[in-house]
């Protein structure tokens, strides 16, 4: 059994410890605004944030092309540089694809890749720890393997997780299978370095050991996030619990209405940090009713569109 991790010192850390799952801009039109992802890049820094996840789930992966992905990398890496840590979605549901897609997002400079369960195919374990060693051994970066079976539909299992620890280049857990007793398993076992991929959970998987979380609502309350991180860091559970409070109605409003790349891009427009809420499909803008419930709910924390 691994011993029960020590303190953390949040700039050793290959990933960073506040990660928004950025929204990927896009024009009126639907094309990607490499200008505007830029700006919200740093953006998102300014606010708090040290790590960056670029076209990931939140970031409309699935209807992006390789291309328009790797520009974003490109454009992402160029606009924070050394003052956060950008991670690239790669991860498909097509190893090869997957593979390919994650060495060419390694020429872009970033610092390492978030690799999703392949999803809809459902793969047994033997099939699922194959697909990430594939990619682990291809791209040569430090990998974050994503459990969320609420999408994938499989779950990652906790051998299969204790298995792929033992890879040099799978370091870290998004953990967002809402499974403790898996979870505690897993850091039991292993030194994977683990964050909350369930924004209200960032408190309590904390507790158990996460070094961080990749968020959703980072987007628009990413100062909230650094203080619970840091505060948890800093043995200040009374401080931690207090921003986890705080955060309760900005999580209700960007995840409990709409999916949450939709309800973060309504907000950030809003706010005139990004030009348009312009989705992608089948994704749709929010609607006027489910405009005014993220209001409602994000008025109660402060934060007006």
């Amino acid at each position: 059994m691994t011993a029960a991790p020590g303190p953390v010192n949040p700039s050793d850390l290959p990933f960073g410890t506040v990660v928004p799952a950025m929204v990927t801009p896009m024009d009126r039109d639907g094309a990607v605004d490499l200008e505007a992802a830029a700006a919200l890049a740093r953006h998102l820094v300014d606010g708090g944030a040290d790590g960056l996840v670029v076209t990931g789930t939140t970031g409309e992966t699935s209807t992006l092309t390789d291309e328009e992905n790797l520009a974003m990398f490109r454009t992402v890496v160029e606009a924070v540089g050394d003052r956060a840590k950008v991670i690239a979605g790669t991860g498909t549901n097509d190893t090869a694809h997957s593979v390919e897609l994650s060495r060419r997002a390694a020429e872009t400079g970033v610092d390492g890749l978030l690799i999703v369960t392949p999803y809809y195919n459902k793969p047994n374990q033997a099939g699922i720890r194959a697909h990430f060693e594939a990619i682990a051994d291809a791209a040569g970066l430090p990998v974050m393997v994503y459990d969320i079976p609420g999408r994938s539909v499989m779950p990652i299992e906790p051998k299969t997780l204790i298995a792929l620890a033992a890879h040099e280049n799978i370091v870290a857990l998004k953990d967002a299978k809402g499974d403790l007793q898996s979870t505690t398993t897993v850091l039991a076992h292993t030194d994977l370095q683990l964050y909350s991929g369930d924004d209200g959970a960032t408190l309590p998987l904390m507790a158990l050991g996460a070094v961080g979380v990749v968020s959703v609502a980072a987007h628009v309350a990413p100062g909230l996030y650094r203080e619970l991180v840091d505060a948890v860091h800093a043995g200040d559970l009374a401080a931690a619990r207090s921003a986890h409070y705080a955060l309760d109605p900005v999580q209700r409003g960007i995840m409990g209405h709409v999916q949450g790349a939709v309800a973060s891009k309504a907000v950030l427009a809003a706010q005139g940090v990004i030009p348009t809420d312009t989705v992608r499909l089948p994704l749709v803008r929010a609607t006027a009713a489910e405009l005014d419930a993220i209001r409602a709910d994000l008025a109660e924390a402060g934060i007006r569109f």
